[in-house]
């Protein structure tokens, strides 16, 4: 069972949130916050695997909160959940680490499903907010030059992890063991210097690397 953290200002957003997810016997809505400063006091003090965090907050809002929350507790999974469709938020968020954003006008299903992708280790962005970030995040005349010395296996595992796709979708599709490609991922990683797999995809895509 996987412990989740819902950080939102509004009570009642916060209630109605936790009865979507507990529908799933696998979500175990343990602490709530309202706000990113409580955010980061309640994972001081427990273990959180998964936060979905709201972005406009008082006191600290959910793109602060994500940058902390990400260098101090690498592993742990966000989920930016917003009414706003704003790609700024977007690429603000991708850029502090978070494993995905979706906008409050989902379906409940996708919230879910959302959740279990960013637990396996894909990146979720909605729809919405993908068509107007992905173009932001090219937004450059001329690619950047690769600058790390990847083998073709590991080019093709980044390749992959800038199409958002999971680590059993990498397994299955170059035909690789879950753990082999969580041991390339964290051999890239080292390469890069990067922190986790969100700047990973981000590398991906802005230097060419997807197609």
């Amino acid at each position: 069972m996987w412990n989740i953290l819902l950080v939102e200002d509004q009570t009642i957003v916060r209630q109605g949130l936790k009865v979507i997810l507990e529908q799933d016997e696998r979500f175990n809505v343990s602490h709530q916050a309202e706000n990113g400063q409580h955010a980061v006091e309640i994972m001081e003090k427990h273990l959180i695997d998964f936060i979905l965090m709201d972005v406009r907050m008082p006191v600290m809002n959910g793109i602060e909160a994500t940058r902390i929350i990400k260098e101090r507790w690498p592993d742990v999974k966000i989920l930016i959940l917003t009414t706003f469709n704003d790609d700024e938020y977007a690429v603000q968020a991708l850029r502090e680490g978070a494993n995905g954003f979706l906008l409050k006008t989902s379906e409940p299903v996708k919230l879910i499903d959302a959740v279990h992708s960013c637990m396996s280790g894909g990146l979720t962005i909605h729809d919405e907010v993908a068509a107007k970030v992905m173009p932001r995040l090219l937004q450059t005349s001329e690619k950047p030059k690769l600058d790390i010395d990847l083998t073709e296996r590991e080019l093709a595992i980044t390749k992959l992890v800038g199409e958002g796709r999971t680590n059993k979708e990498i397994a299955d599709e170059l035909y690789l063991s879950i753990g082999t490609v969580k041991n390339h991922l964290t051999l890239i990683l080292q390469k890069s210097g990067l922190r986790d797999r969100t700047q990973l995809a981000i590398y991906a895509v802005t230097h060419g690397i997807t197609d």
